[in-house]
């Protein structure tokens, strides 16, 4: 049977990445993305000139109408899902809570935590046993962030990655006799684009001396760990939360 995984946020950064190796590795790939079509286009370009299988899905992850539209055309394309990367996220600009706006907030948690949920609820409907599925495997992105807390700059973003940990661990108990694994990647200082999207382009290159490393770490290193998580070397691995920092 084909591997079918759908990536949300795939267009840039670590979802690109991990769409690049997975079609790769044969997984016929699907490519969200919420307003950078040309990014998306350009991976899933790349995948097809590679022999491989890919198409491009726009939706905002944090409109659950868009969400239940992607996955009908996921169904349509691909058929049953067996794999769900939830990897789509916003920072903000850097600022203390005291300084934070409902909008600010609400927009964090609407994208980055309840996303996750919708998205993963789909992606259950369709790859449990429970619902005649065959099982499958979902891969949270959280952040090394949930464990320190990001003061000064992100504690919003911190803690909906915070809530993505708790998720996983309990999504996954929920759902494990079911066929389902799933576990969560914790990035740490990664060469991505999301740092600009938050004021700070060189955030990374800056604060890579306090990684025990002395390095950031790229997009294709988490992109292996996420491959492994969901591949069947880790059989026996859920509720996992793999640091990917550097030590940091």
């Amino acid at each position: 049977m084909d591997q079918v995984l759908l990536i949300t946020g795939g267009g840039r950064g670590i979802g690109a990445a991990t769409a690049l190796l997975a079609a790769s590795r044969g997984y016929a790939v699907a490519v969200n993305y919420a307003t950078n079509s040309l990014a998306a286009d350009e991976v899933v370009r790349t995948i097809r000139d590679n022999g491989g299988n890919a198409m491009a899905v726009q939706a905002d992850v944090g409109d659950e109408a868009q969400v239940l539209a992607m996955f009908r055309k996921v169904d349509a394309r691909f058929g049953r899902l067996t794999g769900l990367v939830n990897n789509a996220g916003v920072v903000d600009v850097t600022a203390r809570v005291d300084e934070m706006s409902f909008a600010r907030l609400e927009r964090m948690f609407r994208i980055n935590v309840i996303g996750s949920f919708i998205c993963a609820r789909e992606a259950v409907r369709r790859m449990s046993t429970r619902y005649g599925g065959s099982g499958g495997a979902i891969v949270n992105i959280s952040s090394g962030a949930a464990r320190l807390g990001s003061p000064g700059q992100y504690v919003d973003y911190a803690a909906s990655k915070g809530a993505i940990d708790t998720f996983t661990i309990g999504l996954a108990k929920e759902v494990a006799e079911e066929g389902i694994r799933v576990n969560a990647v914790r990035p740490g200082l990664i060469d991505t684009e999301i740092h600009a999207s938050g004021g700070l382009p060189d955030r990374a290159f800056e604060l890579a001396p306090t990684v025990p490393m002395k390095r950031t770490g790229t997009a294709e290193e988490i992109a292996g760990a996420i491959l492994w998580l969901l591949s069947p070397e880790a059989s026996y691995t859920t509720t996992a939360l793999l640091d990917v920092t550097g030590g940091r």
